[in-house]
């Protein structure tokens, strides 16, 4: 998958080291860490982005969680539930990115 954001780009390219100590870490945890499934994995990372008011990071996770065979009903259930944990203006937020991006 392509980067979606030039910053990510910018990033691998300044600190490739880093960049690949990153990727190698996050690759481990989502591919070894447990027993959820791929696309599960992606929506709980929607979710996660979502609450924490990470754009970047909830267009990456939105787009991962359609790759991995996420429907548009599933990726705005895991959006729905920041409502009663986050606010809702947290859900409106992460809402507005999910909308900008279909």
């Amino acid at each position: 998958m392509d980067d979606l954001h030039e910053m990510f780009t910018v990033f691998k390219n300044d600190f490739p080291e880093i960049y690949q100590g990153h990727e190698a870490l996050g690759k481990k945890i989502h591919e070894k860490g447990g027993p959820l499934p791929e696309k599960v994995r992606w929506l709980i990372k929607v979710a996660v982005s979502g609450v924490s008011r990470h754009s970047l990071a909830l267009e990456t996770h939105i787009a991962k969680a359609r790759k991995a065979g996420a429907t548009e009903e599933e990726i705005k259930h895991a959006l729905l539930l920041l409502i009663q944990t986050a606010g809702f203006p947290t859900f409106m937020e992460a809402y507005s990115t999910y909308k900008r991006m279909t």
